[in-house]
């Protein structure tokens, strides 16, 4: 039944329909093109069945996986909801004989389409910054034998191939037009560009203004990366303005793909957040630092505007991540960088209308994030994690109350009218 046909539906009390309106009116409506990351790095996590009203609830319309988990993919069937399907940086040397690439793409997508949605395959996470050379020589003939399996099966012109890098892969990053690849990974990052360029996949980048801050917090001003800067700081080459670090980070990026002649590949943002809680050593890994910047993040994402050097791109943000991993190797912060702790309860306040999973079944760590598989059992250095935003309790305040007043005077004549 439509909410329509609820409004003249006689035998639904009126105080009912009232709660009703004003539960849909007040639902955040600037999570509608939310990406999150979906990791499985736990032993206490809920069934993927459990996960999808979870996902639903707070209006993500995006998931990337860090591999092809089959329970995850059936569960979000029909369910209109997009994926990146991640193949492990530990599959890449298979993945050089073409059968065995056509093989994985026949059994961890094609099974799966068209009932879910399966837009990209991420193939390996951020190789070249491991400084593993073999693993870096395979990571672009495995993209294409990926690309070529799905060409062979029809499938190329809905699933593009991509693979996701850290901004290790940057030798120099300020002022963002000064931004350019670190030199022994130029030819290997050309050759991936070029790549992108003629399948028409996205370039991903993994920016954590977290780790900049977190390296020196001393000369980085935390108001810069939680988006609640006054001043910002205006690139002198370029003239541009950048008031948050996060759209700084992206555009030095933007400027070492020009450098390479690459300025019509999209770039778009395949993590980024900001951890709840670290150890004693890990300066801005708080509840507040996390829900400042996941807040301001979503305002962003809310806002669909693209970054000082390139303002009409949509970045197709993915926030990381979904649940806090409670088997993830490394310093506290990398189990802390949900949104929702696994029991389906806000890690913090964002103001998602979600429900609590307790009770539901919990399923054994599938997946990994950074590309790593869960029984690696490390983290490379530099690795992704997260960085969010979010806004000040003031801030806060005057923005709930002006949405209660903006909502109060739209549904006032249906309140009038419906208690009449």
């Amino acid at each position: 039944m439509d909410l329509t046909s609820l409004c003249f539906s006689s035998s639904l009390p009126k105080m009912l329909l009232l709660i009703l309106l004003l539960s849909v009116s007040l639902f955040p409506n600037w999570v509608s093109s939310l990406g999150i990351n979906y990791g499985q790095i736990a032993n206490n996590l809920p069934t993927p069945d459990a996960v999808v009203p979870l996902v639903k609830s707070i209006g993500a319309s995006r998931v990337k996986l860090y591999d092809a988990d089959p329970r995850v993919l059936k569960a979000f069937a029909n369910t209109g909801v997009e994926f990146i399907v991640g193949l492990g940086n530990e599959y890449l040397a298979k993945m050089r004989d073409p059968k065995q690439a056509q093989d994985w793409v026949k059994i961890n997508v094609q099974c799966h389409l068209p009932a879910t949605k399966i837009s990209c395959i991420a193939v390996g996470n951020e190789v070249l910054t491991f400084n593993d050379s073999v693993l870096s020589s395979n990571l672009l003939p495995a993209m294409e034998n990926v690309h070529t399996a799905l060409v062979n099966l029809n499938l190329d012109k809905q699933v593009v191939v991509t693979t996701a890098h850290n901004l290790g892969i940057l030798e120099n990053s300020y002022p963002p037009s000064s931004g350019s690849f670190r030199k022994d990974l130029t030819q290997r990052l050309t050759c991936i560009l070029d790549f992108h360029s003629k399948t028409g996949s996205p370039f991903l980048i993994n920016a954590y203004p977290y780790f900049a801050y977190k390296s020196n917090p001393k000369q980085v001003p935390i108001d810069f990366v939680l988006f609640e800067s006054d001043s910002g700081i205006t690139d002198a080459l370029s003239g541009l303005h950048y008031g948050n670090m996060f759209h700084a980070q992206i555009d030095a990026v933007h400027s070492a793909m020009e450098k390479l002649g690459y300025k019509k590949v999209c770039l778009q943002i395949s993590e980024t957040g900001w951890p709840s809680k670290g150890d004693a050593d890990e300066a801005g890994a708080t509840l507040d630092n996390a829900k400042k910047y996941n807040a301001n993040l979503l305002k962003l994402i809310s806002e669909k505007k693209g970054t000082p050097m390139r303002p009409n791109l949509n970045l197709n943000i993915y926030v990381f991540a979904l649940f806090n991993e409670n088997m993830k190797p490394g310093p506290s912060s990398e189990r802390n960088f949900g949104l929702f702790k696994p029991d389906g309860t806000p890690a913090y306040n964002l103001g998602f209308n979600a429900t609590s999973l307790v009770g539901s079944n919990t399923t054994t760590s599938s997946g990994g994030v950074a590309g790593i598989s869960p029984e690696s059992g490390f983290s490379p250095p530099g690795s992704s994690s997260n960085g969010y935003l979010s806004i000040s309790s003031d801030t806060e305040r005057l923005l709930v109350q002006g949405t209660l007043s903006f909502w109060c005077k739209l549904v006032s004549p249906i309140i009038a009218f419906l208690l009449y």
